[in-house]
């Protein structure tokens, strides 16, 4: 089967994939592959893939319920990056700095482009495309995307674009309604990205739960931080869960969004090598019930991205989550969905109970 077909830019953010489309944007192409030289990177680059093969397995999509993703182009980029930034680009030294993927600068920079940034655009294209379906859809989740340490003029952290920057000021500047928007960053490292770009946008209101003492440790960028939660080496479930409740709630109720972009990092999952905490599978299926059910209640939108996650096990976590939400009534399946099939039970237990997945037609 095909999968639902849309393209993201200026001329066509307003087209709408089928109705009997799931609001899940992803592309064989966001999944990173070269020569071996992706695994010099603690990160999975083909993790991605992994979460839409769990999906399948536990019968909640089909190739044909899932919205293609298209590649980001020049035009799109421009409206959040500098030209020089992406001038830039075109070094491979720069790739291989951003990237943190050395060997990259002994490589021609058109494999470069093809092999490594073609990915990351095409996964900030789906970025874009997911804002346009959250409105539309109430939700919306780019498998991919995340990239919260790139800003405008300045990549970093594996984050050559600035996708969630880029998805808002789609928003703001193309959808009517949408004048405020709500980014909960919940990945182990602070959002220094987003944040520089918003600093001075009193549009954006941004809560950051971070560890506090890795990587990036941006000092400027931390004043765009309108709720500030910085974790100690090792936090654990219970306290990390009542925190992102506590604050998730506190910044829903200072500020009601037009929409919520969620960055939901597994880079805090136990044993992570870069994220320094504590947190169990069955606590980031918690997190994300927690920040979805938040958002249901008020009747806002959101957007979720899975930005960081530095082990094998993550794309079966990202996937046991989404099946989770399905399960809990917090995402539903589009018009083309079955929705009286049986569930089938997911390899883990959240603390409220058994994660599930829904049949779809095949």
């Amino acid at each position: 089967m095909m999968p639902c077909s849309s393209s993201c830019g200026k001329k066509s953010f307003s087209q709408t994939p089928t109705p009997t489309c799931l609001p899940i944007v992803y592309h064989p192409d966001y999944n990173i592959t070269f020569m071996g030289l992706e695994k010099l990177h603690p990160f999975d680059a083909g993790k991605w893939g992994k979460v839409i093969r769990f999906l399948k397995e536990e019968r909640f999509l089909t190739d044909a319920d899932i919205v293609e993703a298209r590649e980001a182009t020049e035009e799109d980029l421009l409206v959040v990056h500098t030209k020089n930034y992406l001038k830039r680009l075109k070094w491979s030294v720069v790739v291989a700095t951003i990237t943190e993927i050395p060997p990259l600068l002994f490589l021609p920079n058109f494999l470069v482009q093809r092999k490594v940034l073609r990915p990351l655009r095409t996964q900030t294209g789906g970025t874009i495309m997911a804002g346009k379906l959250a409105v539309d859809r109430g939700w919306a989740i780019n498998v991919g995307g995340g990239f919260h340490h790139c800003s405008s003029n300045k990549g970093g952290g594996f984050c050559a674009y600035a996708d969630i920057t880029l998805a808002i000021k789609f928003l703001f500047e193309r959808v009517e309604g949408i004048s405020k928007a709500t980014i909960i960053d919940l990945d182990a490292h602070q959002g220094n990205g987003h944040e520089r770009d918003f600093l001075e946008d009193r549009r954006v209101y941004i809560m950051d739960v971070y560890n506090s003492h890795i990587y990036p440790g941006d000092g400027h960028a931390k004043r765009a931080i309108r709720r500030k939660v910085e974790l100690d080496w090792g936090t654990e479930d219970s306290e990390y869960l009542q925190k992102v409740e506590l604050h998730c709630e506190g910044a829903l109720n200072e500020l009601r969004p037009d929409i919520i972009v969620y960055n939901a990092g597994t880079d805090i999952l136990d044993g992570d090598p870069l994220g320094g905490l504590s947190i169990s599978p069955q606590g980031i299926v918690k997190r994300d019930e927690i920040v979805f059910r938040a958002a249901k209640q008020r009747g806002i939108p959101i957007l979720m991205v899975t930005s960081g996650g530095y082990q094998k096990s993550t794309a079966r976590i990202i996937a046991d989550s989404i099946l989770n939400l399905r399960q809990q009534g917090l995402i539903r399946g589009g018009a083309g969905q079955s929705e009286g099939l049986p569930l089938r039970a997911t390899h883990m237990e959240s603390s409220s109970g058994s994660a599930g997945s829904t049949s779809t037609r095949e």
